[in-house]
């Protein structure tokens, strides 16, 4: 045997040795998760990069290339309490608990708006990253997870906004005294975690059964704008003065949050701990569904779909 032969015989062991010893050592295996749903912890931390640029991203394309910018977070609840005002206060006459009734509104808009900006976007998660889900694996909870974060700034702005309206009110007009904030103040970013884990479980749930049934995702709006309606936003929980419908109002979860946001603020609403206990038990409910039709949705929807 010469000795390039010797040579080139060891080269090839030694490739053969190399590609063995990386086959047994680098072998990563991607598999659907089974039983009941759990969330990947670890794999959202390896991810949290991604996370951060999808909460970037979502953030800057909800005004690129439009003329007024992030000003739009704080013109459409301020046209739409303007409208609630005169519709609904100075024409229909629905009472505000004795609260001027622009800040009544606006109160109640601001968790609301964030819960409802969550839904319709989380809603479409599986159709409108179809694509990307397609292409390259990342922990799919990861999509949905960006929207209910990169929001959260939306709710910032329209919380300031609030607070503006708040500050005049309260130390600028004759309601003044009227407005009397209560040490549930506290309890407020508590309130914004539910109405994030609410809106994330409903939004997990709807965009799982929107993959077989598309009709789901032509009513989303339809439904949200109902949904608003049957929580006490253009009206306090106050004036359902029948016990059996006031049960009934309680079982939407978003009622609890919104009295209680308008009471950690202007000191009014209906609060109950019966009806906070139902509102968060319903979260943990909706929440845990949501995981659950999630991960099962994401091991075939590139089929269905």
């Amino acid at each position: 045997m010469t000795k390039n032969q010797e040579t080139s015989d060891a080269a090839t062991i030694s490739t053969s040795t190399l590609a063995s010893t990386s086959a047994r050592t680098l072998r990563f295996v991607i598999q659907p998760t089974k039983g009941l749903p759990r969330i990947d912890w670890r794999g959202l931390l390896e991810y949290r990069d991604l996370l951060a640029l999808l909460v970037r991203r979502d953030f800057l394309s909800k005004y690129k290339q439009s003329i007024l910018g992030p000003a739009w977070f704080v013109i459409q609840p301020l046209a739409t309490t303007i409208v609630f005002t005169v519709v609904f206060g100075n024409v229909a006459k629905l009472p505000s608990d004795g609260m001027p009734k622009m800040l009544f509104y606006l109160c109640a808009l601001v968790p609301w708006n964030y819960f409802a900006t969550n839904l319709n976007a989380t809603s479409t998660t599986f159709t409108t990253n179809m694509g990307l889900f397609g292409k390259v694996y990342f922990p799919r909870l990861i999509i949905p997870l960006s929207v209910v974060v990169s929001n959260l700034v939306i709710f910032a702005i329209q919380l300031l906004t609030f607070l503006g309206f708040f500050v005049y009110f309260k130390f600028f007009s004759a309601a003044g005294p009227l407005i009397r904030p209560t040490p549930e103040l506290a309890l407020v970013p508590l309130l914004l975690l539910q109405v994030a884990a609410l809106s994330l479980g409903f939004g997990l749930l709807f965009t799982s059964l929107t993959v077989k049934y598309r009709d789901l995702a032509y009513a989303m709006t339809f439904l949200v704008q109902l949904w608003m309606y049957a929580t006490p936003v253009v009206y306090p929980l106050s004036m359902v003065t029948n016990p059996k419908w006031r049960i009934i109002a309680a079982l939407n979860p978003m009622t609890a949050i919104v009295e209680s946001f308008k009471h950690a603020f202007l000191g009014v609403g209906t609060t109950d701990f019966r009806y906070t206990a139902i509102s968060v038990g319903l979260t943990l409910v909706v929440l845990f569904l949501g995981l659950g039709f999630f991960s099962r949705a994401e091991r075939t929807f590139v089929d269905t779909i």
